[in-house]
């Protein structure tokens, strides 16, 4: 891999254009989660202390090329300058004639923040003009945005094309533990995979059981499996018409010798704001809908996880928002935090609600690696070549 890390490169002076992911949830113009800030801070730390000029670019949400004063990114800048205890220089207009020369009378060793780059409207269609455009802006780029390398972007593929190009320290971090859990196995292992719908996470499902030992299914996957095994589910979230694809999932891991573990008791309630009721999956009422998993699944996922050396989570196992309906996953992040702590096993765990889960319950120190990346971190073991990994490794 190019990455930063790598290269014994005279940084001193040099303008740096350093694509990151800032696009963390927002309140009322207050920001409500800041791991996605805070996983950054090692790379522009580095960049500080080689004296570059940090010119950092990103987005939040999806503006579709407009100016959006809500998505403005200036919030965050703020947030990173006091995470980084230093001034960080907010640059307001969208990139013009004027940036360049802004950017040059940064001294070295600054940070300045450029607004919202999809508010530009050459970013998400990956314009060829707009890609050259901000290339202009520094000496070398740096992609440290793991999450966002699923996008073919001019801030994330495109750029790629008109200037050195590097990874940082973030993004490669990301791609060893995921090549650890795909490539570089420890067995046994187990991924536990969560969600409503299992349409969306089939690939995943099928690549991995080639590779994995147990595949622990819970959440919304969870009954919908069940359902097509003949058993009520109530009025529990599930999907219809997967009798193909849950086929195949069962045909694949006696193929591949995978076990594949579903729920066989659950907690069950006649709606969200319910107190919930232990049942035996056999016994679902049709106004019952699944909210958790139950003791006895608790117990078998905690032996499985006993017995594995590599585990890998994606996807609350209950609707956790509720405390009612929260001790499946708590119970889940208890032991794998355990055993990883006990250095027993490799742990990784990724995407948005699985991350949403881990900072509830104060455990994202728990896990040998947390994933803060959504679409790319499924994209990536679905077996899906990325485009911003792909410009990277092409252009260097």
């Amino acid at each position: 891999m190019n990455s930063i890390l790598d290269q014994k490169l005279n940084l001193k002076g040099k303008k740096v254009l350093l694509r990151v992911d800032l696009n963390v949830p927002m309140k009322s113009g207050s920001i409500t989660e800041t791991s996605r800030i805070e996983k950054i801070i090692p790379t522009i730390k580095l960049l500080i202390e080689k004296q570059a000029k940090i010119i950092v670019l990103s987005h939040i949400g999806r503006p579709k090329g407009k100016v959006v004063n809500e998505m403005s990114l200036e919030p965050i800048s703020k947030k990173l300058a006091d995470l980084l205890n230093r001034k960080v220089l907010f640059n307001r207009n969208i990139i013009n004639e004027n940036t360049l020369s802004e950017v040059n009378k940064i001294p070295n060793g600054s940070v300045m923040m450029l607004e919202n780059i999809r508010f530009n409207e050459g970013e998400e269609t990956n314009d060829s003009k707009f890609s050259k455009k901000i290339s202009n802006l520094g000496d070398i780029y740096i992609n440290d945005a793991f999450s966002c390398s699923h996008r073919s972007h001019a801030s994330i593929e495109g750029i790629t094309k008109y200037i050195p190009s590097y990874f940082g320290i973030q993004i490669n971090e990301e791609i060893n533990a995921l090549k650890k859990i795909t490539s570089k196995i420890k067995r046994p292992v187990t991924l536990i995979i969560g969600g409503s719908k299992i349409s969306t996470k089939i690939k995943i499902i099928n690549n991995l059981i080639k590779k994995f030992n147990n595949i622990i299914i819970v959440g919304g996957m969870a009954n919908t499996m069940l359902k097509h095994t003949g058993l009520k589910v109530g009025k529990s979230i599930c999907e219809d018409n997967c009798e193909y694809l849950i086929k195949e999932i069962l045909e694949n891991s006696n193929k591949y010798n995978c076990k594949i573990i579903c729920p066989v008791d659950v907690v069950v309630s006649k709606n969200l704001q319910g107190i919930g009721k232990n049942k035996d999956i056999k016994e679902i009422n049709d106004d019952e809908m699944i909210l958790d998993i139950g003791p006895k699944t608790i117990s078998t996922i905690k032996k499985i996880i006993n017995d594995s050396n590599t585990v890998l989570w994606n996807g609350p196992a209950g609707y956790f928002e509720n405390l009612n309906f929260q001790n499946g996953t708590k119970q889940i992040l208890e032991i794998v935090s355990q055993k990883t702590k006990n250095d027993k096993i490799f742990s990784v765990a990724g995407g948005g609600e699985t991350v949403a889960a881990i900072n509830k319950f104060k455990k994202l120190d728990s896990f040998t690696f947390v994933s803060t990346a959504g679409g790319a971190f499924l994209e990536y073991l679905e077996g899906k070549t990325l485009p911003g990994i792909k410009a990277l490794n092409q252009n260097v």
